[in-house]
């Protein structure tokens, strides 16, 4: 791909949005979070001060995979400013008030102007592109301005442009970061040619790391404490539609388990249809907000409900502390199954759908014996009946699910090595 076309590419996906957004939220929020975007950021007068870092994220999990090292940051170089963007507002709209940055945007789109505009407006002294998302003008600026760019936590595969006939344009922008740091050894093997050797470190990802910290925070949430009990819960995160209705009938007759459903999107037709397909469900909202009878011990009467519907975000990643098992949502849709490694740093036996083979961590999982990859509903039941009968199966499952997050952690300490050895921040 040369220029033109990459920049016709640009021009048709935003003529592209703009049709699809009078009926597509995620397209109206992309838009208007991005109106009068650059003048805004401009305003703030950002550049004056001595020493920015920007991190920019595709959405909420490279988010996720970023943040450990920025709050690593926060905590070494006090003095400095966080800038963080996001492209999706999936990202965006769920982090904008995060507290551990002075700073949450979108990115403007990508064009030359804006890209030299913006890199001026924040004049930051060091970037962290997280995982992937490459965006030529803004990395051919920074580039062209010898701005320090680190790739973090990136991951290859053959079938990707930097390795076809094509993909001119992709390894150049490859060869605008400064250094990369690499999930794996396959792909540092794959850049062979692309990226001088010396420009690349297998690091591991970041994402172990920040699956820990959660853990290990042991933050409690007594509502779901109290739904719980001491029952045996299933969590199902991240589920689509595909997902729901793999699980709805094992869910209705089994009363004596608690089911707690955290779909990967909240709209309120979505939500609807997962009430339907769980018979004895109820909203989290509701069970908060007092709408649920108290009896004399003062304990909202639950009574018959045995499916909590998670109708807001940023809880799923401590609710899969409370899991007897962990059913993973994605797997059974072409876009693959989400993040497994929330789950199985607690310990937790992870059930998914069969669409992995993108995903090195799913894949790996199902290798050590802590993922298990099912077919159907059926299978589903077969599975979930297995593991809470027979006590050593599921100690073994819970054992190496926790054994391959924590034998894969320290990849941020090895990226922050690498940005003081080099002197790429002062204190």
């Amino acid at each position: 791909m040369n220029i033109f076309l990459y920049n016709v590419f640009l021009w048709l996906y935003k003529t592209h949005i703009r049709i699809v957004s009078p009926w597509n939220p995620k397209a109206r929020l992309w838009i208007s979070g991005r109106k009068n975007i650059l003048e805004t950021i401009q305003d703030l007068n950002i550049n004056k001060h001595k020493q920015v870092i920007w991190m920019h994220c595709a959405s909420l999990g490279e988010f996720e995979q970023g943040r450990p090292i920025i709050e690593k940051i926060r905590t070494l170089y006090l003095s400095s400013k966080i800038f963080i963007t996001f492209f999706s507002p999936s990202g965006f709209e769920v982090r904008k008030d995060y507290e551990g940055a002075d700073y949450v945007f979108y990115l403007p789109p990508d064009s030359k102007k804006n890209a030299r505009q913006f890199i001026e407006a924040v004049n930051p002294s060091l970037v962290l592109w997280i995982k992937y998302d490459y965006w030529f003008h803004y990395l051919n600026e920074l580039k062209n301005r010898n701005i320090p760019t680190l790739l973090i936590s990136a991951i290859y595969r053959p079938d990707q442009p930097f390795f076809k006939w094509y993909g001119s344009l992709h390894r150049y922008m490859l060869n605008c970061f400064n250094h990369l740091f690499v999930q794996t050894e396959e792909s540092k093997k794959l850049l062979r040619g692309v990226v001088i050797p010396e420009k690349i470190t297998v690091s591991g990802d970041t994402r172990f790391d920040r699956v820990i910290e959660i853990a290990e925070l042991h933050e409690n949430l007594p509502v779901i404490e109290k739904f719980c009990g001491d029952r045996v819960v299933v969590v199902a995160g991240s589920t689509w539609e595909e997902d729901e209705e793999e699980l709805d009938h094992y869910a209705n007759t089994h009363p004596e388990i608690r089911f707690i459903i955290a779909p990967h999107e909240i709209e309120e037709s979505h939500l609807r249809n997962i009430e339907k397909l769980f018979q004895k469900s109820m909203r989290l909202s509701v069970l908060q907000n007092n709408a649920v009878p108290i009896s004399q011990a003062g304990l909202r009467q639950t009574s018959g409900v045995n499916t909590l519907i998670i109708d807001n975000f940023g809880m799923l990643a401590r609710l899969y502390k409370y899991a007897s098992i962990a059913y993973l949502g994605g797997g059974f849709g072409d876009d693959g199954v989400h993040n497994v490694l929330e789950a199985a740093v607690y310990g937790k036996p992870v059930v998914f759908g069969p669409v992995i083979e993108k995903y090195l961590e799913a894949m790996s999982l199902v290798e050590t014996g802590g993922g298990i990859v099912i077919d159907s509903a059926l299978e589903a039941e077969d599975v979930f009946n297995r593991l809470l009968s027979d006590p050593e199966e599921y100690r073994l499952c819970c054992e190496a699910s926790r054994n391959y997050v924590y034998a894969r952690k320290g990849a941020t300490r090895k990226i922050l090595e690498f940005i003081q050895e080099n002197r790429l921040l002062t204190s």
